[in-house]
């Protein structure tokens, strides 16, 4: 994103709810590095939920994190 990122919308929106509710940040790391979160299930299940952020400060829903955890079956040994 780089420079880009400044001018979206969405990322000063997301800035802005991190610093109400009280987020400081160590405002150390590279800085131009999107994140995700992949929830992967057992042997062949293979990935059971993909999110992977458009913008800084996009965060993955939590409840779609514990509904694709409750998918996992356990592997047989």
């Amino acid at each position: 994103m780089m420079l880009s990122g400044l001018f979206r919308l969405g990322v000063w929106q997301n800035f802005f709810r991190a610093w109400r509710s009280g987020y400081t940040g160590n405002l150390e790391g590279e800085g131009f590095t999107l994140g995700g979160v992949y929830v992967i299930g057992a042997g062949k299940q293979g990935v059971l939920l993909d999110h992977r952020e458009k913008e800084f400060g996009d965060k993955v829903s939590l409840p779609s994190v514990l509904e694709a955890a409750e998918k996992i079956k356990p592997q047989a040994s």
